[in-house]
């Protein structure tokens, strides 16, 4: 399911207001929404006009002003350069599917991760359950209930066989 655009109005003075949040936000926030996995609108306060690739575009000059490891030049060149439709429409598929591709990457690392992490963890949950600490699970409370059930075997079989020795001791002492 995607998730709830949040509305940003940007007023003629620049001012930012983020109609969800009831705030005035600035390029820092909005931005901190995107990388949160926000979906974000920005529109003009008057007109309704849609600004949100200008102000997405704005934070990533910004943030490269900051930053000397910003897009590379000849990117930025290409870009400049594609200014036709077919151009850009290229440019955009390209990028969308460059980042698409690190996105799959970055969700198989860190599943790669949260599964070494449950490897590490994995051993001292066995000494918890162990120690009883917590509950078993499923397939432990099946092996002790097996456990005890071979238990509660032998000790009957033992006592079968020390019943049995009793009675042979008997029948030895009576002549």
């Amino acid at each position: 399911m995607k998730p709830a655009t949040i509305l940003i109005k940007k007023y003629g003075n620049r001012r930012l207001y983020d109609s969800a949040g009831s705030r005035y936000v600035n390029l820092d926030d909005i931005a901190a929404l995107v990388r949160e996995g926000k979906e974000i609108r920005v529109v003009e306060a008057k007109t309704g006009r849609d600004l949100t690739r200008v102000t997405l575009t704005q934070i990533i000059t910004e943030d490269a002003k900051e930053k000397p490891t910003g897009l590379p030049l000849e990117l930025l060149r290409q870009l400049i350069i594609a200014t036709d439709e077919v151009g850009q429409e290229f440019v955009t598929w390209y990028l969308k599917s460059a980042f698409d591709a690190y996105q799959k990457v970055q969700n198989a690392v860190q599943s790669r991760l949260t599964e070494a992490q449950a490897g590490i963890l994995s051993p001292v949950e066995m000494m918890k359950r162990f120690l009883g600490a917590s509950a078993p699970s499923p397939p432990q409370a099946e092996a002790e209930s097996d456990v005890n059930a071979l238990r509660k075997r032998v000790g009957e079989l033992e006592a079968r066989i020390e019943r049995t020795a009793r009675a042979k001791r008997r029948s030895r002492r009576k002549p």
